[in-house]
């Protein structure tokens, strides 16, 4: 048996290929497809089969181009009603390549039509060897319940709670545990760090494993939810009907700085996707930051939306070409083009440029020891809850779409994150809507607990 773990790191998403008898399945794949037709080349295997697990929302899936380039045949759970040929899935459905069998659970809970597949390869036992769970258990937590047009999330969460412990605990303890999101992805709250667990460890170490009635269970999975990204059910939607190839999406048209400047002026979204301390020494006035470093495709798709048509700023054409990939991966097809010769060439016409000032931890707690500056952490709830600074105001980055926090805008404010890659996207935005004062605080919460600088744990108080 072949088997290969695929991590994209930018979505925390996690897709599989397993392959026995010459033939290969590819589960949960993400939208650009060469990867997993490379590994088959090389593994001497021809993919025919593609399996997905749900409908996912936070990333447009590469199954119907994968088919299209194969001839494989393409999964789904019968719930659902996905708008191309396909094998809808129910409770019991197997699919069998060379010594391996493919069992399908349907496990509705995160969402209706979500699964989960069995794999037992029988060379080795006729008991499973692993599970790849989707959304639906991951490695600490569980998927979140509000991600259907049809369902409340109290109706997800309890179908949730049945699906864990009627079918994904009735599994032997020794089966691996393969989740489709590793820690970082916004379809849990709590995920760890690893790639991979048993069932054993699961039922011990899971938190939400260990709340024992349906009722709790519900209440806890619906409480305090974080934001829910505008795309997610536009993106579930796109994977229903099937994405467009990558390969017919438009090329990209360079832009002189006066065409940008002129886009600019009629409220074009200009994005760029430079390193933060870049950003920071000198950008165009207006402009979003969100560095390519970080999870760089979530952040453009929850700060911008789909629809929104960015611009480009960059270093490199090669920087255009990623920023571009790792946009069509959450749905952001249309990119209205990117600045030839970068922000230099920006500088070299003479065009406006605008600084972020920066400032240190230790920099921070001398002006609020003088009261000179007010502060804003943009981190999520929970980070918040587990320490922050005494002063600070809260407001989690991902409401920004929503509206952006009241502030004086006469009174400088210094913004933090846990590292800064957050914070400098805030700073951004609160310069794009006409904040000159604000700061960015260099290495965020983590660098001011280094410091030794006195934190609380304490409820937030909105800003």
């Amino acid at each position: 048996m072949f088997f290969e773990q695929f991590y994209l790191t930018c979505l925390a998403h996690a897709s599989y290929m397993i392959g026995s008898g010459g033939e290969a399945a590819v589960i949960d794949p993400q939208r650009d497809v060469d990867l997993y037709l490379k590994v088959a080349e090389e593994q001497n295997l021809k993919i025919r089969h593609i399996f997905e697990t749900h409908l996912h929302a936070d990333f447009v899936s590469g199954h119907k181009e994968l088919a299209a380039r194969t001839g494989a045949q393409i999964y789904f759970g019968a719930e659902a009603h996905a708008a191309f040929p396909h094998v809808p899935l129910t409770d019991g459905s197997e699919v069998k390549m060379g010594s391996i069998r493919v069992r399908a659970l349907e496990t509705p809970g995160h969402t209706p039509e979500s699964v989960c597949f069995v794999v037992i390869d029988e060379e080795k036992s006729s008991q499973p060897w692993a599970v790849l769970t989707g959304d639906t258990l991951f490695i600490g937590d569980v998927g979140r319940p509000d991600l259907s047009r049809t369902h409340t999330p109290q109706q997800l969460a309890a179908l949730l709670y049945d699906s864990l412990h009627q079918k994904l605990l009735a599994l032997p303890d020794a089966t691996l545990v393969y989740p489709a999101h590793g820690a970082g992805s916004l379809c849990g709250r709590s995920m760890r760090a690893e790639r991979s667990s048993t069932i054993g460890t699961e039922r011990l170490t899971n938190h939400a494993l260990q709340i024992a009635s349906r009722e709790e269970f519900v209440q806890q999975m619906t409480a305090n939810l974080p934001a829910r990204p505008d795309y997610f059910l536009e993106d579930a939607e796109m994977n229903r009907s099937g994405a467009t190839a990558l390969t017919e999406l438009s090329p990209l048209a360079p832009l002189t700085p006066e065409q940008l400047k002129a886009l600019l002026d009629r409220g074009a979204n200009v994005l760029d996707v430079r390193p933060g301390e870049q950003f920071a020494t000198g950008h165009v006035p207006g402009s979003i930051s969100i560095a390519l470093s970080g999870q760089f495709a979530s952040w453009a798709g929850g700060i911008l939306g789909i629809h929104s048509k960015p611009i480009l700023v960059a270093e490199t054409d090669a920087q255009v070409e990623e920023a571009r990939m790792r946009m069509a991966r959450v749905g952001i097809e249309e990119v209205g083009g990117f600045l030839a010769g970068g922000f230099a060439a920006w500088q070299k016409a003479g065009m406006p440029v605008l600084a972020t000032p920066q400032i240190s931890p230790s920099e921070l707690g001398k002006k609020l020891q003088e009261g000179s500056v007010r502060v804003l952490d943009v981190r999520r709830e929970g980070e918040w809850q587990a320490g922050h600074i005494a002063q600070a105001d809260w407001r989690a980055l991902d409401t920004f779409p929503h509206g952006l926090p009241s502030l004086d805008g006469n009174h400088p404010i210094a913004v933090h994150c846990k590292s800064g890659y957050r914070s400098m996207i805030a700073c951004s935005l609160l310069e794009r809507a006409g904040h000159r004062n604000v700061i960015n605080v260099t290495g965020g919460f983590d660098a001011w607990q280094a410091a030794g600088l006195p934190a609380v744990v304490e409820q937030p108080v909105k800003a």
